[in-house]
């Protein structure tokens, strides 16, 4: 087999003789060696190795497990999929566990027989291999309940991910984000990836109606509880019973009615306007607002004890201006879809138009962006979409980010480098160890951008 093709395994022992003996038997790796914790941490970032070995026992403090335990937590820190096999003497049985408490794989006592470690090593490649398989495929399918999610960005995807971890629960859930950010949209992939996705999605705006009707719309009412109540109607809560709750901003919820909505997260009872029988309910809440609810609480309009029931997981969603990428990618698939509406065929954006809405703000975010790309589906004269019918500023050619990727990674590149010197003070060695490669290919990369 050819030495470049084998797989990397890292044996993080300070005894040469044990060393040698572990590199002997595993011949058909490519078997890294570390004798500290720096060492360690050196080859970890250098050649990500799939699988390490370690002793709990390492130098400068050989009797004591402090730096074993330190260095575990520090490569699943750099790489949380790393196997780790922690080799242990025959009395140090609670250090074992507690390194697996820790996120080790597997543990060996002292003497080992090596045919032993051969198939636990084995095991962990295997293991390893079988879930970055399954992380691989799970990245090529298109996640049904988020799928009308249009996204690149690495944050937004966070949030995507924190969404279907958190909706197999039933916890309260707060979605935070300015106006236009998508809110809704998350709050209905909390609903259709939980348990309760049989049963009914029910949104209420508490902005939209006027106080004296938001309690009757909300709790419900009794036949003749007050004038033109002329039969008994269920509010909201109850209709959702079951199912799912949004609470869409929730931060103009008067303050009569949070008292009241604090008492039914509590209690989970409700009682209708004018009834005096209490109703069980079973509902998932989700709550949205654009508003800073803390703020709002130091200003005595929001009570601190409602917002800690219903900030059980909050979710921040970020701005379109603040999505790396993202104006231009819903641009083009909102073309296509506004498009297929108004029956006008295959119609594209021009280069003006789509530079013009990659450097606009979007203060109104993808509600703005998608009455800017309909109106101007509608407005254009031909299947060109230009700056004119996008209404936006025109924004010269030279004050866009160059595209060309070798001048973008070099600049990246640079400032790594230069980072990383300043970091050890001028030490080539150290910043080599520190940036995850050898001293050649740093100073490669040094004399490539002038650096001394």
């Amino acid at each position: 087999m050819n030495p470049e093709k084998l797989r990397p395994l890292l044996v993080v022992e300070d005894d040469p003789a044990l060393q040698k003996q572990i590199r002997w038997a595993f011949d058909q790796y490519e078997t890294l060696t570390a004798a500290d914790r720096e060492s360690a941490l050196v080859q970890v970032r250098r050649y990500m190795p799939p699988v390490v070995t370690m002793d709990l026992g390492l130098p400068p403090d050989a009797d004591s497990v402090s730096e074993g335990f330190r260095l575990l937590e520090q490569i699943l820190a750099i790489a949380p999929e790393t196997k780790i096999i922690v080799l242990t003497g025959q009395n140090d049985r609670a250090n074992a566990l507690r390194a697996i408490g820790l996120g080790a794989y597997d543990f060996f006592a002292k003497p080992f027989e090596v045919e032993m470690l051969a198939l636990t090593v084995e095991r962990a490649f295997r293991l390893y291999d079988l879930q970055q398989e399954n992380r691989r495929l799970q990245s090529m399918q298109q996640p049904d309940v988020l799928s009308g999610l249009i996204t690149r960005d690495p944050e937004v995807l966070r949030v995507c991910r924190t969404i279907e971890r958190v909706a197999v629960s039933d916890a309260t859930v707060l979605l935070l984000g300015e106006s236009g950010t998508g809110k809704e949209l998350l709050a209905r992939g909390v609903h259709e990836s939980s348990a309760r996705r049989g049963e009914r999605f029910v949104a209420i705006n508490c902005a939209a109606i006027p106080d004296n009707l938001l309690e009757s719309e909300l709790f419900g009412y009794e036949k003749g509880a007050f004038t033109g109540a002329a039969k008994t109607t269920p509010g909201k809560i109850e209709t959702a019973n079951r199912g799912t709750l949004m609470l869409d901003e929730i931060g103009d919820l008067p303050m009569s009615l949070q008292a009241k909505l604090l008492r039914f997260l509590q209690e989970r009872v409700i009682e209708r306007i004018g009834g005096r029988q209490e109703i069980p309910i079973d509902v998932r809440i989700v709550c949205a607002t654009h508003q800073d609810l803390k703020q709002l609480i130091k200003e005595g309009r929001f009570r601190e004890d409602l917002y800690y029931r219903l900030a059980e997981i909050v979710v921040n969603i970020p701005p379109l201006r603040a999505r790396q990428g993202d104006a231009a990618l819903l641009a083009h698939a909102l073309v296509r879809r506004f498009a297929d509406e108004q029956n006008r065929g295959a119609m594209t954006l021009r280069e003006d138009a789509l530079r013009a809405i990659e450097a606009h703000t979007w203060p109104g975010n993808v509600r703005e962006l998608e009455n800017c790309i309909k109106r101007a589906v509608i407005m254009a004269d031909g299947n060109q979409i230009t700056i004119a019918d996008v209404g936006l500023e025109p924004v010269p050619e030279s004050g866009t980010e160059p595209l060309d990727l070798r001048q973008v990674r070099d600049d990246a590149e640079k400032r790594v480098v230069i980072t990383a010197l300043g970091r050890v003070d001028g030490n080539v060695v150290k910043a080599a160890e520190l940036l995850g490669v050898s001293r050649p290919t740093l100073y490669d990369l040094m004399r490539r951008f002038g650096l001394k």
